[in-house]
This record gives C-alpha cells, sequence and structure tokens, in this order.
C-alpha cells in the first residue's frame, strides 16, 4: 500500500492577530462609529453622542491594551472578561485580548449580577474590563469573585481608588507588541449558554473557528460582507460575539458602527440613516421597534433614506413572515433570515434564494421564513428520538444536529457531554432545535424540544402558530405554550400581547384566521392576553416562566378526571 502524498503548501496558522495587522496595514483609514453616552436627561435617560475613530487608531489601542493586560501579569490562557456594550473600546478588546494569547470572555450584562458571578468564578477569570454604566454591580461582584485581581472601567466613572480606568491604563503603553506564537487551537474567546435549563454552560471558540467563521460568514450567499459596506450590529458584542460580525467586518475591511445601549426604533432608524448602514443584524424585537418607527416616519411625511440598506439579518429567535413582507412592501428592505447558537460560534445556516425564486413571491417569502442553508463547510443532520436518520423532505421533523470547523465539540470543563452524541464514527453537536430539512438544504425550525406540543402522540410547532398568530392585526407578541389535557395529555394555549389601543380578538375570530393555514388539531384550544411575554438574555420568550405562570390552567370547557 502507499504512503499518502502531503501538499507542499505552507502551514500558516490561522490566528486574530492576523486580522489586526489587516486592520493597521490595510484599512487604518476605515470609520469606526459608536453611540456612547454622554449624559442624562432631565428624565434620567442616556444622551447619546457620536464618537468617531479609525479602524487605525483601534488597532493601535489594541496593542497598548495587550501591552497593559501584561504589565497587570496577565499571560497565556488566562480569561479576561467583559461587562460592556458595543463600542470602538469593546472592539479594541476583541482584538487585544485575544492577539496577547489570553481569552476574551465576554458576559452578558443582561444577567442577574448573581449569575454573573457564578459566570466569572466558573470561568476564573483574572481581570475584569466593565463598562461605567455597570460600575455599580463592581462592589458586589468583587466581594463574590475572590480570583479577579484587576477591575478596568470605560468611561468616566467616580469609583473606588483601586479601579483602573481603562483609558488611562492604555494611554501609559505603546503600541509596540511582539504577537507570542499562538497555536490556531488556543481558545480565542469564551461565552455562556444562556442556561434556560440549569446553569450556563462555557463554549471557548479557537483562534482558527473565529477565523474560519469570519471567512464563511462573508460571501455573498452568507451575509455578504465586503470593504465597501457598513456593517451595524445590534446584536450584542457580549452574545456570541455579536454573531461573530465585528471579526468579520474587521477581517474584510467593512466600516462598523456601534451603538451601545441606544437600541430603539428612533436611534437604530436615525443610524441606519446617518451612517449609509448596508448590512444590520439583531433580534425580532428590534426589528419590531424599527419598522414602527420606520411606519410612523413615513406616516408623518418624514420617511428615513435608507436606500443603502440592504439586508436586516435577523436570528435569536424566528421573524414571522408578516414581519418580512412588512418590510419589504411597506419599505423596500430585506429581512434575511440567519440561524445559530452559542455552540455553533454561531453562523450555521442563512436564508438565501435561489436564483429563480422572486424576493416578493409567495414561495420567496415562505423560503425567507426559513432559517435556510447552511454555510460551506457546516453539517445538518435530523434524528428521531431513537437516533435514525431522518428523511429531508421539508415535512419529517427532527432532532437537529450539527458538525463543523467551527461548532462545539464540548463544553468547558467537560460539563453537558449528554449534548454531544457520535454518529457514524463522528461528533455531532444536539442543538435541542426540533426541525425540518427539504431536498434544498433548507432548514425550519419547528421548536425547542421543550417547547414542542405533544398532542395526542402527535407535535404541534408552537413557533409557526406564533408566527401566524402575529400577522393578526390586533397582535404584537404571541407565545404559544403547552397546558396540561387529561385526553390529549397537551394542548396549546395562545398567549397574547395586543397593539396599542387594540381591541382583544375573541376566539372564534384567532380561530378563523389561524384556520386556512393549520390542522384543525393544531389550533389553540383557547389564549390568554397579557401585558408582557417574558423575555430573556438573549431576546427570547421565556416560555418557561409562561408555564409556571399558567401550571394550572384549564381551558373553558376542558374537564379533569
Amino acid at each position: 500500500m502507499s504512503a499518502p502524498l502531503f501538499s507542499s503548501m505552507m502551514d500558516v496558522p490561522l490566528v486574530i492577530p492576523t486580522i489586526l495587522d489587516r486592520l493597521r496595514t490595510l484599512y487604518y483609514e476605515r470609520e469606526v462609529v459608536s453611540l456612547v453616552v454622554t449624559g442624562k436627561d432631565e428624565h434620567g435617560a442616556p444622551v447619546p453622542g457620536t464618537h468617531r475613530t479609525t479602524y487605525g487608531d483601534v488597532a493601535r489601542r489594541a496593542l497598548q491594551l495587550a501591552n497593559a493586560l501584561q504589565s497587570l501579569g496577565v499571560r497565556e490562557g488566562d480569561r479576561v472578561a467583559t461587562l460592556a456594550v458595543n463600542s470602538y473600546r469593546h472592539l479594541e478588546c476583541y482584538l487585544g485580548i485575544p492577539s496577547m494569547g489570553a481569552v476574551l470572555h465576554t458576559v452578558n450584562i443582561r444577567l442577574h449580577p448573581d449569575q454573573v458571578a457564578w459566570i466569572l468564578n466558573h470561568a476564573e477569570d483574572r481581570v475584569l474590563i466593565v463598562e461605567n454604566l455597570f460600575a455599580g454591580m463592581v462592589p458586589a461582584l468583587r466581594a463574590a469573585c475572590p480570583q479577579l485581581e484587576h477591575i478596568i472601567v470605560m468611561g468616566p466613572h467616580a469609583g473606588e481608588g483601586d479601579l483602573l480606568d481603562y483609558d488611562d491604563l492604555i494611554g501609559g503603553f505603546t503600541d509596540d507588541f511582539t504577537f507570542p506564537d499562538i497555536d490556531e487551537r488556543q481558545a480565542a474567546a469564551m461565552c455562556y449558554t444562556s442556561g434556560t435549563t440549569g446553569n450556563p454552560k462555557g463554549v471557548l471558540y479557537s483562534h482558527r473557528s473565529t477565523l474560519l467563521h469570519s471567512l464563511a460568514s462573508a460571501p455573498k450567499d452568507a451575509l455578504d460582507v465586503g470593504e465597501r459596506d457598513t456593517v451595524m450590529a445590534i446584536v450584542p458584542m457580549f452574545h456570541v460575539n455579536a454573531w461573530g460580525l465585528p471579526y468579520t467586518a474587521a477581517l474584510t475591511g467593512a466600516k462598523q458602527v456601534f451603538i451601545g445601549v441606544f437600541s430603539d426604533g428612533r436611534n437604530v432608524a436615525r443610524m441606519l440613516a446617518q451612517e449609509h448602514v448596508t448590512i444590520t443584524a439583531g433580534v425580532p424585537t428590534i426589528w419590531m421597534g424599527l419598522l414602527a418607527e420606520l411606519d410612523r416616519a413615513r406616516a408623518a411625511g418624514e420617511p428615513y433614506d435608507l436606500h443603502r440598506l440592504e439586508s436586516l439579518v435577523v436570528g435569536g429567535s424566528a421573524a414571522p413572515e408578516a414581519q418580512i413582507r412588512a418590510f419589504q412592501e411597506r419599505h423596500g428592505l430585506t429581512l434575511k433570515h440567519a440561524w445559530g447558537m452559542t455552540e455553533t460560534h454561531p453562523l450555521g445556516t442563512v436564508s438565501v434564494l435561489p436564483p429563480h425564486v422572486d424576493l416578493r413571491s409567495d414561495e420567496g417569502y415562505a423560503l425567507q421564513a426559513k432559517q435556510g442553508r447552511t454555510v460551506p463547510l457546516v453539517q445538518l443532520e435530523l434524528l428521531s428520538d431513537e437516533g435514525a436518520r431522518l428523511p429531508h423532505d421539508g415535512h419529517t421533523m427532527g432532532r437537529l444536529m450539527a458538525r463543523g470547523p467551527w461548532v462545539a465539540a464540548s463544553y468547558h470543563k467537560g460539563e453537558g457531554q449528554g449534548n454531544f452524541i457520535e454518529l457514524d464514527g463522528q461528533t455531532w453537536f444536539d442543538t435541542g432545535d426540533i426541525a425540518t430539512l427539504d431536498a434544498r438544504g433548507y432548514m425550519h425550525i419547528q421548536d425547542r424540544s421543550k417547547d414542542l406540543i405533544k398532542s395526542g402522540g402527535e407535535w404541534i410547532s408552537s413557533v409557526d402558530l406564533e408566527n401566524a398568530l402575529m400577522a393578526h392585526p390586533a397582535v404584537a407578541q404571541a407565545a404559544v405554550i403547552a397546558i396540561d389535557d387529561p385526553k390529549w395529555d397537551e394542548r396549546p394555549l395562545g398567549v397574547l400581547v395586543l397593539k396599542a389601543g387594540a381591541d382583544a380578538p375573541d376566539h372564534a375570530e384567532l380561530t378563523a384566521f389561524l384556520a386556512p393555514r393549520f390542522a384543525k388539531w393544531w389550533l389553540p384550544d383557547a389564549y390568554e392576553v397579557v401585558e408582557v411575554i417574558p423575555i430573556g438574555a438573549t431576546g427570547k420568550f421565556l416560555k418557561r416562566e409562561l408555564r409556571q405562570q399558567f401550571s394550572a390552567y384549564r381551558a373553558p370547557g376542558a374537564t379533569r378526571e
């Protein structure tokens, strides 16, 4: 048997310093714009101000940060946490911390302080870089996290004497920094899952996975990012690296816009127009606010000029088809679905239409409402509860499995091994999603496995019902959960938030509205109107809380045996 013949190609490591080098040599003039807090108004609300810098300055300050952290004793493999909003300073952390061989650990600012402390301790962070807006958490975190050796505050603050000021600290160092010899498999960044069941779990992203993810995110049939683009990632930089967009934009030289805490519809619309944004990304609740503002402005005869905006990337949870149609038909804007999760870095699929499908046709809208096809190098598979492969026919629902070079093979400290399975000798990640795949490769999330409703032995997708309900003119938000039923085991209950000034539709009206799209046994047995649906730290409905709230609920006419 002959031996394999190896190539004569260079073995160049895929590491984040590659991105930093491109910024300071090729793209140093490209702009980075941030909305920052400049004070408070008479009602105590933060007032936005615009900060402008360049990639050249960001790269210089990132290297100063690397030198400063080294002076504090940070070494390769040490975890450096950030508790911060989207801004130029956070981008400097994205670049400087991994480039010195340390691990950037972005922490979700929306978590309860006790959970933040748990995560900091579990990750064994040595340094915390915190936004001045959250400096009030510092005393409690310091008391709960004895392993924290240094706390650095971004922006003006009046804190304790031993707190380090970010700008003053890095200002004391030059940008003359020698990159260490980093193995591309070393951890570059760390994110924790949202912890909807049990404690959050840590996922470590490598330099290699980050570079590959950035390369695969940029092409036309993915997120379509290039040097001529202006990218505004509204998805937080603490949530799965803002879907990787800060790295993808930096690698390609795209201008970046960060809006910090100012994610209301008016500020989003203003910055999209003012900065000539071409690509933006956020969760459906962000786009609900933007759509309302665009409708208001058009009705007032003051429409925003968004002619350069090519796509609004939506992820985190599914956007209803009605919302996709509203953006396209009322404002000429394209909502583009993407799917992923913490464990997939996150990009797995993007909903890009095939050439023969018209964007504004019924088929086009139906495909846009799906989560799309895999980007190169990612594989998806469907399994039954028994572990058998299921057909890709667009109808059969199964457990969604993922595999690829930026998909996690384990969690930090070896936890949660039940999420990883062996299939034909390969490791696959069980996403916890229930989905369908069709013959063309389009994936459609039907539900989270824990949210799927099983009625009379058959599955009902709460996501499909929710998206349909949110197309009703009176409904602003909808969540569908399972309630106990003595005959069918579980039945769907619709929980609704109404639009301002709208009257509550009765059961018969909602049934008639849904009936053309769903089998009769899918239709909810009842509906309840609430003031608010609880939303978690990543912008998703907290159905666990709704199930607790309605745990004793009985639909009208239901009997208990």
